[in-house]
Parts: structure tokens; sequence; C-alpha cells
């Protein structure tokens, strides 16, 4: 997994690429608690290169999703498709995060 983040004024891009599960998920923890910290007001998540995710991965983007809009901010999740779509359809998720696909 590698991901990457990019903050724009008030706009957090943060990129997630590869798979997402128990082991990388603890990689990104850090990340998003400080983009969490930066009080973002829009934050978008580009998934469009991630080919996996798991319990956990989807444990992270959740808790991010929560903290930041309990904070006042907005959050996208964007470009979701294959295997990590069908997980966050399964959970009901893609109406959660707006996917729209």
């Amino acid at each position: 997994m590698h991901h990457g983040r990019l903050q724009d004024g008030d706009q957090t891009t943060l990129k997630v690429e590869g798979e997402l599960d128990a082991l990388t998920a603890a990689e990104l923890r850090p990340t998003l608690d400080a983009v969490v910290a930066q009080c973002p007001r829009r934050v978008t998540v580009d998934l469009s290169e991630l080919r996996l995710i798991d319990s956990s991965g989807v444990g992270a983007l959740v808790s991010l999703y929560k903290r930041v809009r309990a904070a006042g901010g907005e959050v996208q999740f964007v470009g979701a498709h294959d295997q990590p779509l069908a997980i966050f359809k399964l959970l009901r998720l893609d109406v959660v995060f707006d996917l729209g696909n």
C-alpha cells in the first residue's frame, strides 16, 4: 500500500493505492490522524488506485469520515471500483460515502 497527501488551502486530498488491509491500515493511521488534526474543511480520498480493502481498511476510512465530519468538515470518496466498491456496496457505505457509482 502506498499513500500520499496533498494540502491546498482548506482542501486535503489523500490518495490510497494498492491494498488496504490489516497490515497496511496501521501504516495509514498516522496520516489519517495528521489530516484530522489539521481540521480541514474538505477532504477528498482518491481510491482510484486501490485494488483491495478489508475490514481494517474500511474501519480506517470510516474513522476518518466520522472524525472529519464531527469537526464540521466534509469528506468525499472518489474513484472506488472493483473489489473496494463491492465491499462498500455490501456494507451500504456507498450510500453513506455518496460514491455515486
